[in-house]
């Protein structure tokens, strides 16, 4: 038998994923099957030459067809164009170089169902028509917690009040890009007054938390408050027309240890829900949780424990994928589309991929762009994402 040629199995990946999905099975289902890591379907799914050797046999049996279809057969993630089948690629575009500081509002990264636009998110929100996506989740940058280097960086401001007003009206166009029954999932942190220092020297554990500038201490308030900025916001939030529906509070077992002694270590964030109208979708089932006398699930409680985690490569704690998980599950429906107008690293677009949904996440600091465009370009679904994104060029 004579050995296959690299471009005789170009796409391998797009296989992969389209008869995982066909067969039902998740990633970590799939790997269970396999005996092998999750990671490791991961990583063939976004391969596209270089098939696996040695489970190739049994990963085609679980699958349901021959080594030679898995290899070299039809089974693709297909685009119709002009009545014609083809494989959808993802597109990357340069993200800049890191001495481009400030961005234009671009697209810098494309697939069948994520899309990554690069640039302030009130520029690139006022691109996107009313009613396109069902659920916004994200988390925005905290008041006064980092230093990122970028003009226009969210959460540098001087006063919290000037700080949870840019908010306001970012979610103000954000609300109006979502669907009629579509609500928002609001992941905020509170922070401390910090006295005058106005700078904060490197942390041995946490270097991202150095800062060249600290804001002064707000009027109204002393050093060492704690300024209230989640319930500041979200209240600020339902006075412009959000419903406030619940606050979810985030308990992390393995939070960060803190050397405070005149106080207790925290230990939790708030995740607001809020919707854009009094009806509203909201899937209960999907995120039920296990009763103590293993009894029928139970609906979900207001207490979610979550670990932190964060990924090789980047100095910061990012979203936790369970934490997205949940909003994802409770607030769409597989195909819908999710926004992100704070996207970081891009964990709400992989955890959307995982569930098959579709994202779009607007970032302006183009050191996460990076980031987040490499984790998606590991695995590309196939699916289709919406086309409704004018981006400025």
């Amino acid at each position: 038998m004579t050995k296959k040629k690299i471009t005789d199995v170009a796409g391998f990946g797009l296989r992969l994923i389209a008869l995982r999905k066909k067969a039902g099975y998740t990633q970590q289902q799939l790997a269970g099957k396999l005996g092998v890591s999750r990671r490791m379907i991961a990583y063939y799914e976004g391969e596209t030459v270089h098939p696996p050797t040695t489970i190739l046999p049994r990963l085609a049996q679980t699958l349901g067809v021959s080594a030679d279809d898995l290899l070299v057969g039809k089974y693709t993630s297909p685009t119709v164009i002009e009545g014609k089948a083809v494989p959808r690629k993802p597109t990357v575009y340069p993200t800049g170089s890191h001495a481009v500081r400030v961005a234009c509002v671009r697209e810098v990264y494309s697939a069948e169902d994520i899309r990554i636009v690069q640039g302030d998110s009130r520029r690139a929100l006022s691109a996107i028509p009313d009613n396109t996506f069902q659920c916004c989740i994200t988390s925005p940058p905290y008041w006064g917690l980092r230093d990122y280097g970028i003009a226009g960086q969210i959460g540098a401001e001087n006063d919290p009040d000037v700080y949870i007003q840019d908010l306001v009206a970012i979610f103000r166009e954000v609300r109006r890009t979502l669907r009629p029954d579509g609500t928002l999932w609001l992941n905020i942190g509170d922070s401390y007054t910090r006295g005058d220092r106005r700078w904060r020297a490197p942390d041995k554990k946490n270097a991202g938390r150095a800062m060249s500038y600290r804001p002064p201490t707000p009027a109204g308030l002393k050093p060492k408050d704690l300024i209230g900025v989640p319930w500041r916001l979200a209240l600020a939030l339902q006075a412009d027309g959000w419903f406030l529906r619940s606050d979810i509070v985030w308990n992390k077992p393995n939070c960060q240890p803190e050397s405070v002694k005149d106080r207790p270590t925290r230990a939790h964030e708030y995740v607001f829900l809020m919707s854009k109208a009094e009806s509203y979708f909201y899937d209960f089932e999907a995120i039920r949780e296990p009763s103590m006398n293993g009894q029928e699930p139970k609906n979900r409680r207001t207490v979610w424990n979550i670990n932190t985690n964060g990924f090789h490569g980047a100095h910061f704690a990012v979203f936790p994928p369970e934490l997205v998980r949940l909003c994802v599950l409770a607030g769409s429906k597989p195909g819908s589309v999710i926004l992100d107008p704070f996207f970081g690293s891009g964990t709400v677009g992989l955890v959307c991929r995982e569930y098959q949904r579709h994202c779009v996440g607007i970032e302006l600091n183009p050191d996460y762009v990076s980031m987040a465009v490499e984790r998606m370009s590991v695995v590309v679904l196939d699916g289709h994402c919406s086309e409704s994104l004018a981006c400025a060029q």
